[in-house]
């Protein structure tokens, strides 16, 4: 079987854990967390980092931050119709009206001038974007559009690890502040978890402390004494003092362990990905769309396609040992959720997404050979779908 994703923890990395676990201390949050951060942040470039147990609570951890250092001046966000279910729930969850966006037809990226109709529109304050498949948004227009109605943008780069723009920056480091996810399938694994990044140093320890109840204990020490002298808290009462109604998000030691050694494998991660990006598209030739994207580096996600007989080349794959997925989860607005709620929102590009993408394997056991087999059973059956 030519699986969709692998895990990328070796053996080694096992064998080391094993060794390692009876020799700590201490397995829940601890030193090894903070070691990540600190590595994590760096790997990114930004000043800050936090890991949470998963690219879930990175995306609820953003939203419910944002909301309580009063960054936002209402409650409304836009959300890309093309993303993942925890990119949109937190703000439904946190009572914001949301927004569906339509993308692009070359990067599956947010559509600007859709987008900037609704700024018009609806006067959002907050704008969450995702990198399809590791495909950069149009940064430039989307910060000059952000910046013209004073709307705040974060990323969901859960697909982009590794991914630099022109620019020279990280998914991740191209907004207020990026989340990631460390799941089995993804760049690398701590078996679950995430992070958050950010430069934005009042917005890092909203999050510090949120993460962990809403208590002071892991936040920087300024502002830890200018809450404690805010609120009047003696030593002993600062122990269990919640400032914010906060979350339990942490993460562990064991998945830090793992998280620092799998860090040093990101180079090697990302040229491999970005290789096989390239020989899918040597082999399909572009007949089944390409996605287009500015970037140095590709640190691709996975290889979307668009294909008119979907489940025939769906079962086709299947039946020759090759997993594929719908690309993403087609249009939030034609998911049952969404449905119960809004009713079904209809969206030119997502909408076919929706209905007619296909994503292909891609990882870092993934080589020339198998991909060219993989790329010759796909083109035996698949009927190309245009934009």
């Amino acid at each position: 079987m030519i699986k969709l994703a692998e895990n990328t923890i070796s053996q080694e990395e096992l064998i080391a854990l094993s060794k390692w676990i009876p020799e700590t201390q201490q397995l829940t949050k601890g030193p090894l967390v903070l070691e990540f951060e600190h590595k994590f942040a760096n790997y990114i470039g930004t000043k800050h980092c936090v890991m949470v147990n998963s690219g879930s609570s990175a995306n609820l951890l953003m939203a419910y931050a944002l909301l309580e250092g009063d960054y936002l001046k209402n409650k409304k966000v836009v959300v890309p119709a093309i993303s993942w279910i925890t990119t949109l729930s937190p703000f439904l969850q946190f009572g914001f009206e949301v927004f569906l966006c339509d993308s692009n037809s070359k990067n599956l990226g947010l559509d600007t001038e859709k987008l900037e109709e609704l700024f018009i529109k609806e006067k959002p304050s907050l704008l969450i974007l995702v990198h399809v498949l590791a495909h950069l948004n149009n940064m430039d227009e989307i910060h000059r559009i952000c910046q013209k109605y004073d709307v705040i943008v974060i990323e969901d780069a859960c697909e982009a690890l590794g991914t630099r723009h022109l620019n020279g920056k990280k998914a991740g480091n191209l907004s207020l502040a990026g989340s990631f996810s460390f799941y089995y399938g993804h760049h690398i694994s701590t078996i679950e978890g995430g992070a958050v990044t950010t430069n934005d140093t009042k917005l890092y320890n909203l999050m510090l402390s949120i993460r962990s109840h809403g208590w002071s204990r892991d936040v920087d020490q300024s502002y830890k004494e200018s809450w404690k002298e805010q609120f009047n808290i003696d030593s002993v009462r600062e122990y269990y003092t919640f400032y914010y109604p906060g979350f339990n998000l942490r993460s562990t030691d064991l998945n830090a362990f793992i998280g620092i050694s799998q860090l040093d494998k990101m180079k090697q991660i990302c040229k491999v990905r970005e290789e096989n990006y390239n020989f899918y598209n040597q082999y399909l030739e572009n007949k089944f769309w390409k996605q287009e994207s500015e970037y140095s580096e590709l640190s691709s996600f996975a290889y979307g396609t668009i294909v008119e007989n979907r489940e025939e080349v769906f079962n086709y794959l299947k039946a020759n040992n090759i997993e594929v997925r719908p690309l993403i989860c087609g249009s939030m607005g034609k998911q049952p959720f969404w449905i119960k709620k809004y009713g079904q929102t209809s969206l030119e590009v997502a909408d076919i997404i929706h209905d007619y993408g296909l994503y292909l394997p891609n990882h870092l056991y993934l080589d020339e050979e198998k991909i060219k087999f993989v790329c010759e059973k796909f083109k035996e059956v698949a009927i190309p779908k245009f934009f």
